[in-house]
């Protein structure tokens, strides 16, 4: 897709972090882009020039002329209003609008506390910092939400909506990733597993995911 906007977009990127959302985006609608890698383990003066792009001196941050900007669900969505229309975006008017919202912002805003928590208490943290009820509320609510994506999302289904890949799959798809990462997925109900197969044999994930 040609970029008609004539600036420089450039996303700040780091490996396993929810940068890769943005990047799978960007690679499935053909998007020019320059990858920076972010300064994960960076020096003190790296980070403060960092800070300028995201105040918190995480992953992502993305630039776009005089735009910056640092939540990966609400970069995608400037992606598809500025780079579309997409097929990768159900808009207004579509059937599946306020499906495609609401799974869009599920893979954030619905699981990110229970995925989140197990990651820390089952991996990232020290382990004299973990604390075993805490990671066993977190898988239990963690399983809860796989539940719902496989009655209430994929149901019979191949994708979350309007029977296409889109930003919503991208969205939620990063989080079962992680799940995987901390091998907290290989009980995941078989439909669930099917479909993080399904949506990464594309080659859009393979290069977002590889580096």
């Amino acid at each position: 897709m040609v970029d008609t906007t004539g600036k420089e977009l450039i996303l700040h990127h780091a490996p396993r972090t929810r940068s890769i959302r943005c990047r799978w985006l960007l690679e499935e609608m053909g998007v020019a882009y320059t990858l920076k890698q972010a300064p994960y383990r960076a020096t003190p003066e790296e980070t403060a020039a960092y800070r300028e792009l995201h105040p918190l001196a995480k992953i992502p941050a993305l630039e776009h002329g005089e735009t910056t900007m640092f939540e990966s669900v609400a970069i995608m969505q400037y992606i598809l209003a500025t780079f579309g229309p997409s097929e990768l975006e159900v808009r207004p008017g579509e059937t599946d609008y306020g499906r495609f919202l609401q799974w869009l912002h599920f893979g954030e805003g619905g699981m990110t506390l229970p995925v989140t928590m197990l990651l820390a208490h089952t991996a990232l943290l020290p382990e004299e910092h973990r604390n075993a009820g805490i990671a066993a509320w977190a898988k239990s609510e963690t399983d809860k939400h796989l539940e719902a994506l496989e009655h209430s999302g994929i149901g019979k289904g191949s994708y979350l909506v309007a029977d296409r890949l889109t930003a919503a799959d991208i969205s939620v798809g990063y989080m079962l990733y992680l799940l995987k990462i901390i091998r907290q997925f290989g009980d995941a109900p078989d439909s669930v597993r099917a479909y993080f197969r399904r949506i990464t044999a594309r080659d859009s994930w393979k290069i977002a995911s590889a580096d």
